[in-house]
């Protein structure tokens, strides 16, 4: 084992879903290197998700801007520090001008024709390959998610993402709850519980209008990230669109079942044994057409039946259980 690392520069993503799948890079360095400082650069989206990560010292939150001015504000924050080592999951000719001891950039890995954990992972030579992604919660999101999701077994499920092409529609993902939670489904008896933000209630909250209130575990709220990745490895498996949300369940090491239309999940399924990515009939070639308007267009998922994901969900119960 080298030398530890006193400092450690950690540049990755605004989305939710791309910092998660990141943190297995992360997670790497600090196995190998225990004991150093870290400091994380991302967007505001998913800063709360570093916040139990061992030696953190801050988070600089990064909103976009105009003409690239935010990564000055990255640089004035980081300039003064003499960094072990700098990775740079955001290719910012600005991280080259930190005083680093090593740079570490995605470079052509992020162009790379395969999954991101993959790609990212393939920067540090000298770690475990892939870097699969890790989370780190503290205490107080235990306690919260232990009182959120009581007891029983739970079936967490995820009907939002971050447009609205990318969202099965509400009336079946209820519908595919309580076959699965029905007497006899594979979890005959168990809570449902609708995770989402508070902002994409009006995607959520029909799901959980369409279910019996006895059986929903209502999690639409403005619950803090890590407070949602505990209540996820709290359940005993997550359905959801292709999200932030879904390789947070991934990463909880649940048995997670993603659907996917308009992205690829070549590059975005779920990431671990216990996982899955259903499509339709349709190629991601055949469902997302160049002049697509991500604003106006509707569901481009509606090839996927629930007998479909019933069906998904049972194969990979029956894989893990």
């Amino acid at each position: 084992m080298g030398k530890a690392l006193s400092r450690i520069l950690f540049i990755t993503s605004n989305r939710l879903g791309d910092a998660v799948l990141s943190m297995g890079v992360l997670a790497g360095l600090l196995d190998q290197h225990p004991g150093a400082r870290v400091t994380v650069v991302c967007g505001p989206v998913p800063a709360r998700l570093f916040d139990g990560v061992p030696g953190l010292e801050q988070v600089i939150e990064l909103p976009k801007q105009k003409h690239s001015l935010h990564w000055w504000k990255m640089w004035r924050a980081c300039v003064l520090t003499i960094w072990d080592v700098v990775v740079d999951l955001r290719n910012a000719p600005l991280s080259y001008a930190l005083f680093a001891k090593r740079q570490i950039h995605l470079g052509r890995a992020g162009k790379m024709n395969a999954h991101r954990v993959v790609a990212m992972g393939s920067i540090l030579k000298d770690l475990p390959q892939p870097a699969a992604p890790k989370l780190w919660t503290l205490r107080h999101h235990e306690d919260d998610a232990t009182a959120l999701m009581g007891d029983g077994p739970i079936l967490a499920i995820g009907p939002t993402a971050n447009w609205v092409g990318k969202t099965w529609p509400a009336e079946r993902f209820a519908e595919v709850a309580e076959r699965l939670v029905g007497k006899n489904g594979m979890l005959p008896g168990a809570k449902i519980a609708v995770i989402a933000h508070s902002s994409e209630s009006a995607l959520a909250q029909p799901v959980v209008d369409a279910l019996p209130k006895d059986v929903v575990i209502n999690l639409i709220a403005n619950t803090p990230l890590l407070t949602v990745f505990a209540c996820l490895k709290r359940a005993a498996f997550y359905i959801g669109n292709d999200s932030g949300l879904m390789h947070m369940a991934a990463a909880s090491n649940i048995p997670t079942l993603g659907l996917f239309g308009p992205s690829r999940e070549e590059h975005y399924a779920p990431w671990g044994d216990k996982c899955l990515a259903v499509r339709g009939r349709k190629s991601y070639e055949d469902v997302f057409p160049k002049d697509y308007d991500f604003r106006h267009a509707p569901c481009m998922m509606m090839d996927i039946s629930v007998d479909l994901v019933e069906s998904s969900a049972q194969e990979l119960w029956n894989k893990v259980k």
